[in-house]
């Protein structure tokens, strides 16, 4: 792991309202603590086990007001990182113009390594959308808006 990566990821945990991040790449794990005495450290970990992500949790709720457009928003059920593509490279879940079907998948949404789906909650085309691919969203925030 590069020192700009980890950078970037101290930057992430101020920027957050999580306490401690734990992040394992090739070997190396870095602790990330949102305490005013720690910092950050870097170890070799030589029992590092390829891990699966946990099976995606379909989150239900993610509805909020009407949108500008007249449409119902689609919220952030959680804090995490907005993922618009089921993997890296994919196609986005949806775009602007695209109808969906009610429980239809929109996007994903990353929590300390909890990847948690967010499904359409009615059948419509998508209006608009408001968060970027790879941009932190707090719980509530608007992310798209279903006609």
């Amino acid at each position: 792991m590069d020192l700009q990566k980890i950078k970037t990821l101290i930057e992430f945990v101020g920027r957050s309202h999580i306490s401690e991040l734990v992040v394992s790449q090739d070997g190396t794990t870095v602790r990330i603590s949102n305490g005013i005495s720690r910092q950050a450290t870097a170890t070799e970990d030589l029992t590092v086990a390829r891990q699966q992500p946990a099976r995606s949790p379909v989150v239900k709720d993610a509805v909020a007001g009407e949108g500008d457009k007249g449409g119902l928003m689609v919220v952030a059920p959680v804090f995490g990182l907005l993922h618009r593509s089921p993997s890296p490279g994919a196609p986005p879940f949806v775009k602007v113009g695209n109808v969906v079907e009610a429980g239809q998948s929109l996007c994903i949404i990353e929590a300390m390594k909890v990847f948690n789906t967010v499904s359409a909650h009615k059948t419509g085309p998508i209006l608009r959308i408001l968060a970027d691919d790879g941009q932190e969203v707090d719980a509530g925030q608007p992310l798209m808006e279903i006609g």
